[in-house]
C-alpha cells in the first residue's frame, strides 16, 4: 500500500495556498505555517499538521464573517 502521507513540502504548498486564499479576503494570520514537530513526532504516518497561530479578535472575526458568506453561497 503506498504511503499517503503529506511531505513538509506538501505542507508548506498547502500553507502558500492558504495565505493566498485568505489575502484575497483581507485576512492575515500572523503565525500561518508548517508544524515542523508534527514531522519529528512519533507518529505514523507523521502529521504533517498546519499552524493556523494566533490572531486578534478582528481577524478571527473577520475569517469567520468570510466562512459565514461561502457557507451561505
Amino acid at each position: 500500500m503506498p504511503d499517503h502521507s503529506p511531505t513538509a513540502h506538501d505542507v508548506t504548498l498547502c500553507v502558500e495556498e492558504l495565505r493566498g486564499a485568505l489575502a484575497l479576503h483581507g485576512i492575515t494570520l500572523p503565525s500561518l505555517g508548517v508544524d515542523l514537530p508534527s514531522f519529528a513526532g512519533t507518529y505514523t504516518p507523521p502529521a504533517g499538521l498546519v499552524s493556523l497561530g494566533n490572531c486578534n479578535t478582528t481577524t478571527a472575526r473577520a475569517l469567520a464573517a468570510v466562512l459565514r458568506k461561502a457557507a451561505a453561497e
